[in-house]
């Protein structure tokens, strides 16, 4: 990878296409199980970029936040990768606690539908 890519990557991320957001879906870096999926706009993208822990766009309460602010299951960046249409994030990270959902589940993705 040349010194630029990962500068030139972020500043061609489509925001524009999903109303300023990007599907961000978060992955155990160990296991490779899919934990969660959030939305970011360009500060939470920058605010994880630069602390190293996710935070989200909540669009339920119109403000970014920081995943496990409350309940402590944080999500420490370990690899942040883009799709070809630079318009989804995938996240590998390590889970500080014991569940990435809010449910207690490890995962928020429990519910079988076939």
């Amino acid at each position: 990878m040349r010194k630029g890519d990962t500068n030139d990557n972020l500043n061609r991320i489509d925001f524009a296409k999903g109303n300023g957001l990007i599907p961000a879906i978060i992955q155990d870096y160990y296991s490779n199980k899919v934990l969660m999926l959030g939305y970011m706009n360009k500060k939470s993208l920058s605010l994880t970029i630069k602390t190293k822990l996710v935070h989200f766009w909540s669009r339920s309460r119109n403000k970014i936040w920081l995943k496990g602010e409350e309940s402590g299951n944080k999500i420490i960046v370990k690899n942040i990768k883009l799709d070809c249409d630079m318009d989804t994030i995938l996240i590998l990270g390590e889970l500080t606690g014991s569940s990435a959902c809010h449910t207690g589940n490890e995962s928020c993705f429990f519910k079988k539908i076939i």
